[in-house]
């Protein structure tokens, strides 16, 4: 079971937010997750609120061999999370 760090679309067309999940590989963004690791809102207008992070979450997931994809990993570097 490989599994993924990756961003599940959420919101309204054209006003999307993401949520940054745990999942399987096997299953499409929109599949079973198995855990909430925070939110990514790319349309906020504060800085503060484009990212929000469960840090030790992420840290413990990727211990057991869950892998970012580039894209998230992208927000985790700008939002100071080191892997």
């Amino acid at each position: 079971m490989a599994l993924k760090i990756r961003l599940k679309r959420m919101g309204s067309n054209k006003k999307p937010t993401y949520r940054i999940v745990v999942l399987d590989s096997q299953f499409s963004g929109k599949g079973r997750r198995i855990e909430d690791l925070g939110t990514y809102n790319p349309r906020a207008k504060e800085e503060s609120q484009v990212v929000n992070l469960k840090k030790e979450a992420i840290a413990e997931w990727v211990k057991k061999g869950a892998v970012p994809t580039d894209t998230v990993q992208g927000i985790l570097t700008k939002a100071g999370v080191a892997l």
